[in-house]
């Protein structure tokens, strides 16, 4: 975190405390090999029509008894309607989820197609845009593709890349960064920022050289990695209990980030930023891991379907009570929060992006 007197926080400013890292977290997993894929899309996939609300429970309560546990590899696999848990024996814990679901909004058909042993759904919206998601064989995305009405493509996310200095895996154990820039900009309380710092903290370089490319899963479940890009805490959201529904007197908090990230997204069509949820430390780990990651997907949700923002740009992930700002057991409504940060460097191993193809050219489909 912070080695700089520039970037350390101000003293007494408990929300403003570096993420401290579990125990867990500060050693490499005991288990190496990929985490299972996420739990495939609903079956009975349909789009969804602007302004539908929210379909299926909005609490943990809800479906805490249908979770079963298994055991894969020498990990524990708790799964959960959506979700799947993953128990690492040293102590690491991972959730995932399948994103797919989140685009069906707005679209006017959705198809799934095998190619090759490759699976695409494909979300057609109104006016002739595709949105492609690719997975292998082994249901671990490899790719996520916008496709306008001329057939021209973005590629969004490329897994299929594999760097020769990387393994392969989800875990990279990096040195924590050197942050030589103030620690306000560093972690940005969106409460107290301008509508021009959040868009300047979402546009911002990594805060040391990015050495290669990552995958989006190193990126997800290494924080060192995650930890070389500013990020922004909207703590002006507060979720119920058990809940991850956003009322709707809090959703028009979030226009001041829906505009940055527009206005990113508009400057950089391939751009993505990881929205991450995060619990304080009450209740066990398994319904804050569970709780977080709804939270952060609840969050992108309502940032494409009151916001407009691309959803294809954004993906979410929890944590739970790993990432603790405020290093205590107890309520912490500091601890209980959603954070965005730009990934985009990351995933492009340090370019903020990629030339787009020229107008007129359709590149060949993957």
């Amino acid at each position: 975190m912070p080695g700089t007197p520039n970037a350390a926080p101000p003293a007494g400013r408990a929300q403003n405390a570096p993420p401290t890292v579990a125990p867990a977290f500060r050693q490499a997993p005991q288990v190496t090999a990929p985490l299972p894929a996420a739990p495939l899309p609903d079956a009975g996939l349909k789009a969804i029509a602007p302004g539908a609300p929210p379909s299926g429970p909005q609490r943990l309560d809800d479906f805490r008894g249908q979770r079963r546990e298994s055991q894969q590899g020498g990990r524990t696999i708790i799964t959960e309607p959506g979700r799947i848990i993953i128990r690492d024996p040293g102590g690491q814990q991972y959730v995932r989820h399948n994103e797919v679901d989140r685009f069906r909004y707005g679209a006017r058909d959705i198809q799934t197609q095998t190619v090759g042993g490759e699976t695409r759904t494909v979300v057609i919206r109104p006016d002739g845009t595709q949105v492609i998601t690719v997975v292998g064989r082994d249901g671990q995305l490899l790719r996520r593709i916008r496709r306008d009405q001329r057939g021209r493509e973005i590629i969004i996310i490329d897994n299929s890349y594999r760097d020769p200095r990387g393994g392969g895996g989800f875990y990279v154990a990096l040195a924590p960064p050197v942050v030589r820039i103030p620690y306000n900009r560093y972690i940005v309380d969106s409460e107290e920022a301008s509508p021009e710092v959040l868009y300047e903290t979402m546009m911002a370089p990594p805060v040391e050289r990015i050495e290669r490319r990552y995958s989006l899963d190193e990126i997800r479940y290494s924080p060192t990695v995650r930890q070389r890009m500013p990020s922004i805490d909207v703590n002006t959201i507060n979720f119920e209990t058990g809940s991850w529904e956003i009322p709707p007197d809090q959703a028009a908090k979030l226009q001041a980030i829906a505009d940055g990230l527009n206005r990113a997204i508009q400057e950089n069509p391939r751009a993505v930023f990881l929205i991450e949820g995060h619990t304080d430390a009450v209740g066990n780990d398994v319904d804050n891991l569970s709780l977080s990651d709804r939270r952060a997907e609840s969050a992108a949700t309502l940032l494409t379907q009151q916001f407009n923002v691309p959803a294809e740009n954004l993906t979410s992930q929890g944590y739970g009570e790993q990432y603790l700002k405020e290093p205590i057991d107890g309520p912490s409504a500091i601890n209980r929060r959603v954070t965005i940060r730009n990934i985009t460097p990351l995933l492009n191993g340090g370019q903020a992006s990629l030339p787009p193809p020229p107008p007129g050219t359709a590149p060949p489909r993957r």
